[in-house]
């Protein structure tokens, strides 16, 4: 791999500092962390290097002043295969395939092994016996060889640098264990334990297939934000229009932004006038209208008009790209968040290891036979292999996610279970969070057919108050719309039996300054028939259902409750006393959310985040957990931990309390597996249990396990009854709404 090919794939920092991502497809667990930070960090340049297991890719930051470092060969040094990773990089997950692959062929080959040795444990005949043995032989071996793999794989990457993980010792034990089978079947012995070594295979399958579907849900959401930005801008130059990518483009050149683009990059807008939805800078629901002078941000919509907008920052330096330097920096930092089960999984290897050495030393020192005293060491292997451990985090996580979603919420990553059990503060957004995002005509004073005049005209605009007016009739009457013209930032005209009727602001709709006076100043738009004021209509956001209810649980609770947001001090602080919130702070952008939460958790804070906007998409990934409607903008949801479907607010102290539910059952887990080893454990190193009593046992601590997972289900359905957004026919899409 070529410095400038590595260089290609990177980002500055600065003059000297570069930032590469590989993907990382072979790290799993917490151990791979120290592994991979480990063996990038020694080389000569590099800064940093950080893992984030939830996409499987390492950024290291590294001085281009220096020779380039070898990053490639010191992964492979240390095990894993990686390559060049950037933001094209598709989402795919073949290893999910491969472990589905992999417990299907175990799975049917333990069915037909245990039907076989069914008749061998009644007390068979010799000669039924070795025929029974060979045939199980023959569907272990391949069995083995390809379900196996998966820990065969993993083991070899790990011993051959010098190092050790959970795979080892479950490799070494169903090597050995066959290879005493195959032995004793060709030698016509008694026993054979095929059945108990596809056995683990298979039990040993399912837990890691569970723990991986849980890890898999959890997905950047930078790329998403990074695909709002496009990729193409028109600009002027010396040549005329022209159409190019905007890394191309300098300070100081002029891009033309079409209605329904998205600004490319930093501005001022040089000509034109336009309403701009800015939900992604401060996340509220109405639009700005903008016009020459007027500073705009990459990533602002236009929603009408045509906008001439000088560029004062170029691509690396302007506001989107921020938001995904800020994301992927959070993203990283709750990637370091270690599960139980990984923490506890780091003692496993090398104290199952001595055991076993332990035991085979010590038989063959008393007895002088290989045969028992390997018989008696594979047993200890088998018995205490971890698939009570490997299921006691993901069968608790799956059926903690079965009854979220029952409550309407969709658990996206499993670590996340064990984050929310640690919270004690949330902090809400307020537009489309705390409210519903969508702006609702509260009070009109237009009826008749001025009103389905004024509905008309609202069908035709992509203004958010239009569209408000536009929803209070789904099938309007066919009213003849002539000569419709939309002004913007001032509103939407249009003649109507030979009257002009203008939807917008009250100073330009009316054509007498007296009449102006007679509308609210808190009225959404005026509507106005040949200049003559007819009615007005007052939109607002309505608060979310159950808001106030939510986060008085939350306080009951013994949770602190905040508010950011980017609206104006005077409706921030009316929010704040209607649901009567103390804590609250208004007018913020995406990187002051940040801050805050940085405040809150240098004061010792765990946080849950709920937000919706794309503005929230960084600070969603900042918090210690996340949460976002189903309403939410794609990045908001990508970015969030927990999507809850229905519009009650009432799912963030429910998620709050099955998580804690969940941590109990998993923390008991754990407890009854660490009992069973060390019940078991003196037993089989005293030579009273063979592998296949080893594999039964293992088999009914897994099984206790579940059943303690599955206590999780029978939990009392919370008051606000059964059933989901889906099952009840209420939840509608973000693009339906």
């Amino acid at each position: 791999m070529s410095r400038e090919e590595v260089l290609y794939a990177s980002r500055s920092l600065n003059d000297d500092l570069v930032q590469t991502e590989f993907s990382v497809p072979k790290a799993h667990c917490g151990g791979c962390i120290a592994s991979v930070e480990g063996a990038l960090t020694k080389l000569e340049g590099v800064v940093s290097a950080r893992l984030n297991l939830s996409t499987r890719r390492v950024s290291v930051r590294w001085r281009k002043s220096l020779p380039l470092p070898p990053f490639i060969r010191a992964l492979q040094r240390a095990g894993y295969k990686a390559t060049l990773s950037s933001a094209e990089d598709t989402d795919t997950d073949p290893e999910m395939g491969k472990l589905v692959r992999a417990t299907a062929v175990a799975g049917f080959a333990v069915m037909n092994i245990m039907l076989l040795s069914v008749s061998v444990w009644a007390g068979a005949e010799a000669d039924t016996r070795r025929a029974f043995h060979l045939i199980s032989a023959l569907l272990a071996v391949p069995a083995v060889a390809y379900s196996g793999r998966i820990f065969f794989q993993s083991a070899w990457f790990a011993v051959r640098v010098g190092r050790t993980n959970m795979d080892v010792p479950i490799s070494v034990g169903i090597l050995l264990t066959l290879a005493l089978s195959l032995h004793d079947t060709f030698r016509n012995g008694p026993h054979a334990y095929f059945d108990a070594v596809v056995s683990l295979i298979f039990i040993l399958l399912i837990g890691r297939t569970l723990d991986h579907m849980m890890r898999r849900k959890a997905r950047t959401a930078v790329l998403g934000l990074a695909r709002l930005t496009p990729r193409l801008a028109m600009v002027l130059r010396a040549g005329g229009q022209q159409r190019v990518p905007i890394e191309t483009i300098e300070e100081d050149e002029i891009v033309l932004v079409a209605a329904g683009d998205r600004i490319p990059l930093d501005g001022i807008v040089l000509s034109g006038a336009a309403d701009v939805d800015t939900a992604l800078v401060n996340g509220e629901a109405a639009p700005v209208s903008v016009c020459a002078g007027a500073p705009v941000l990459s990533g602002m919509l236009n929603l009408n008009g045509l906008l001439k907008v000088k560029v004062t920052r170029t691509n690396s330096g302007s506001f989107i790209s921020g938001m995904v330097r800020l994301m992927e920096e959070a993203e990283r930092g709750r990637a370091r968040y270690r599960q139980l089960a990984d923490r506890a999984a780091a003692l496993y290897s090398p104290v199952v290891h001595s055991l076993a050495a332990v035991a085979f030393g010590s038989w063959m020192m008393i007895t002088g036979d290989w045969h028992h005293s390997l018989t008696v060491a594979i047993s200890v292997l088998i018995i205490t292999c971890p698939c009570a451990l490997g299921l006691a985090v993901p069968m608790v996580q799956v059926m903690a996610a079965r009854r979220l979603f029952e409550r309407g919420i969709a658990l996206k990553e499993g670590s996340a279970l064990e984050r929310l059990a640690e919270v004690d503060t949330v902090v809400f957004d307020k537009t489309g969070t705390l409210t519903l995002g969508e702006l609702q005509i509260t009070d009109s004073g237009v009826a008749g057919a001025d009103l389905q005049a004024a509905i008309a005209l609202s069908a035709r605009s992509r203004h958010p108050v239009a569209r408000a007016v536009a929803a209070l009739d789904a099938s309007p009457d066919q009213v003849e719309i002539e000569e419709f013209v939309e002004h913007p930032g001032q509103g939407i005209e249009g003649r109507v039996t030979g009257n002009l009727y203008r939807l917008g602001r009250p100073e330009w709709a009316l054509n007498s300054p007296s009449n102006v006076s007679e509308v609210s100043a808190s009225t959404g738009a005026a509507l106005s028939r040949d200049g003559v004021a007819v009615g007005f209509f007052a939109a607002t956001d309505a608060i979310r259902p159950q808001s106030f209810e939510a986060i008085d649980a939350l306080r009951r609770k013994g949770h602190e409750v905040e508010m950011l947001s980017g609206d104006r001090d005077k409706t921030v602080d009316a929010m704040a006393n209607s649901l009567e919130i103390a804590a609250y702070r208004a007018g913020l952008l995406p990187e002051d959310k940040i801050a805050r939460l940085e405040e809150i958790v240098r004061a010792g804070k765990k946080v849950l985040m709920v937000g919706d906007g794309l503005n929230d998409a960084p600070a969603l990934s900042a918090a210690h957990v996340s949460m976002a409607p189903a309403n939410a903008a794609d990045i908001g949801r990508a970015a969030a931990d927990l999507v809850f479907f229905e519009s009650s607010l009432m799912a963030v102290p429910e998620a709050l309390d099955v998580a804690r539910q969940a941590r109990d059952l998993i923390r008991q887990n754990l407890v009854l597996a660490v009992l069973y080893n060390l019940l078991v454990i003196p037993v089989a190193l005293l030579g009273f249990v063979t592998p296949l009593m080893a594999a039964l046992a293992m088999s009914l601590s897994s099984m206790l396990v579940v059943a303690n997972a599955l206590r999780l289900t029978k939990q009392r359905k919370s008051s606000r009854g059964s059933g989901n957004a889906f099952q009840k026919g209420e939840y509608r899409s973000p693009e339906a709404a």
